[in-house]
């Protein structure tokens, strides 16, 4: 057991306040409620004091009184302590220490501070020996270096049981928001009226996924809302593309703004009309917040530092797509991996208070029959992990019926969008239009449903 004369390093660190602490605990066994919640065995400087601690947690975890001689035989069952006699030397010290226990919420305060200011310089010589190393680009040790100290500062906060009363006028007051707000829906709305209302809203710690087989439409579907909310003018959306380049979403969304064929778009053969609808669309973007990342290959925590960087207020977080991402730790099972870039997506939203989308693939399952008999996709078919299903408050999947033949298959301009989970509300399958020509949804009216919707049988 370190003793009181180890060196001290000239790190930030006061013992007679972590003496004090412990002593009060001692003298007062009751006042560890006060502080256990808040304060960690690693926040005490001394190693001897470290282990203490740990054995006072033990004991209170196990709810037995906490004094001299129980706290002695835990600290020897830890293996801190060879002999008894050993552990009492120090510890009837600390008792004599302090008068009474009454400052034990300064001591603790104290404590917490020395240990953040020993954090801190922790993280600025593993910050400073990753730049000294030079074998990482210098973009990614920036954000590696943001990530330690907001990790940091985020590990330091504190949350207290709130009392029903504070939690309901907090209710109270936001209920009275939204009834005399004149919008039906509250939250962030993608822009399509039905699904907003089986929504109702996206919330700002939601963790949406929206999932489709390759070439049915999801890049279009979350670009298209993120134009819509762009356009609503009530915050930025930051946009990770990992699969497309800038120019080729920004090429996407100006056709289906436009309305101008995404073939033309890509061949640069468009008509004076063409012109003039981009012209138009360009003017009515202009103002939109829409901030595009296409680097490849990204993590959560590269994304975290991305979007604390920006200084305007942002309203959606939109990434496509989730398979192409990498974790922290490379691993050899791809499952853990997604497993553990779904949860961080969840995270980032619950911390950073923004709705999250994320596009996600599907395995062949539901294109496993044949014709109209292939199935609509369910949660198990979403790829690599089950964990998204279980980390998502939102799950949307967008599908188009089987064609029985070509001509049929080109005429289908429908798409069907099946909310499969919703943690706010009810699950339910609607239908988009699908202009295929100008990557654009639609919401269908009801003429348009009963012209190109099928009676039920």
């Amino acid at each position: 057991m370190a003793e009181f004369s180890e060196s001290l390093q000239q790190m930030p660190a006061n013992i007679q306040a972590e003496q004090s602490l412990l002593g009060s605990i001692l003298l007062d066994p009751n006042s560890i409620n006060e502080v256990a919640s808040v304060l960690h065995a690693e926040d005490f400087y001394l190693s001897s004091h470290q282990d203490i601690y740990r054995a006072i947690q033990s004991l209170f975890q196990e709810n037995k009184p906490i004094d001299i001689s129980l706290l002695t035989e835990k600290m020897k069952e830890l293996g801190a302590i060879e002999s008894k006699e050993e552990a009492e030397r120090y510890l009837r010290p600390l008792v004599e220490h302090v008068p009474s226990s009454r400052n034990i919420s300064d001591y603790c305060q104290i404590i917490r501070d020395k240990s953040l200011l020993r954090s801190l310089i922790r993280a600025s010589e593993q910050i400073s020996e990753k730049a000294h190393d030079e074998h990482e680009p210098a973009k990614e040790i920036v954000d590696y270096a943001e990530t330690l100290v907001y990790d940091i500062s985020r590990d330091r906060g504190s949350q207290n049981f709130r009392d029903l009363q504070e939690i309901i006028n907090s209710v109270y007051a936001e209920l009275h928001n939204m009834y005399e707000s004149d919008e039906d829906v509250q939250g962030a709305q993608t822009g399509f009226s039905h699904l907003d209302q089986v929504l109702a809203g996206i919330n700002e710690t939601d963790f949406v996924v929206v999932g489709a087989r390759p070439g049915v439409g999801k890049t279009s579907f979350v670009l298209n809302i993120a134009t819509n909310y762009a356009k609503a003018r009530k915050g930025a959306v930051a946009i990770f593309s990992l699969e497309m380049s800038a120019e080729q979403l920004v090429s996407r969304i100006l056709s289906s703004e436009a309305m101008v064929d995404s073939v033309a778009m890509r061949t640069g053969k468009l008509t004076e009309n063409d012109w003039n609808s981009l012209a138009q669309a360009s003017e009515d973007l202009y103002g939109c917040r829409i901030l595009i990342d296409d680097t490849a290959g990204q993590t959560v925590t590269s994304m975290k530092a991305k979007l604390r960087r920006i200084r305007e207020p942002l309203g959606m977080v939109i990434i496509d797509y989730l398979q192409l991402m990498h974790g922290e730790t490379r691993t050899e099972s791809r499952v853990q991996e997604v497993s553990e870039i779904s949860r961080g997506l969840k995270l980032m939203a619950k911390e950073m208070k923004i709705p999250v989308i994320c596009c996600a693939q599907l395995s062949r399952a539901p294109e496993s029959g044949s014709g109209s008999s292939s199935r609509p996709p369910m949660l198990s078919d979403l790829r690599d992990s089950g964990a998204i299903e279980q980390d998502a408050d939102t799950v949307i999947f967008l599908y188009r019926p089987k064609a029985d033949n070509k001509k049929e298959e080109q005429e289908n301009n429908i798409v069907k969008v099946s909310v499969a989970k919703n943690r706010h509300g009810e699950t339910r399958t609607i239908e988009l239009g699908w202009a295929g020509r100008y990557t654009k949804f639609r919401t269908l009216s009801n003429t348009d449903l009963q012209n190109l919707v099928p009676p039920e049988p």
